[in-house]
């Protein structure tokens, strides 16, 4: 359980990192650098970035009050949900989304269901 729980919490925190660098750093040389964007681009999809990054705050949150209140349905739910939307981005929008987002979360549910 132990295990497990770490690698929720992991995906949890990639998953404020993800919120910070869309709400906060977007526009930024660091955000800029991070999803490989030009300074017009950054400016023109700021608004849709910083909305992106509270999504990207509900599931960390869901996670993490899924590992707080050892709610095993919880864990499953927003780790499925985290890999979805790691699958829908690597086709629509990067396909590192896949290993960077899904495949940690799926490790963490596979985890998660097994141990």
């Amino acid at each position: 359980m132990i295990i497990s729980n770490a690698l929720v919490l992991l995906v949890a925190l990639l998953h404020v990192w993800f919120m910070i660098l869309e709400m906060y750093f977007w526009t930024r040389p660091l955000g800029r650098k991070a999803f490989g964007l030009t300074k017009e681009s950054a400016e023109a999809t700021k608004v849709m970035a910083q909305n992106q990054g509270i999504y990207n705050g509900f599931l960390a949150a869901g996670l993490i009050w899924g590992v707080i209140s050892h709610l095993h349905d919880v864990k499953v739910f927003f780790l499925a949900c985290v890999i979805v939307a790691g699958i829908v981005g690597a086709f629509t929008a990067n396909k590192k989304i896949l290993y960077i987002q899904a495949f940690p979360a799926l490790a963490a549910l596979m985890a998660v269901v097994c141990l």
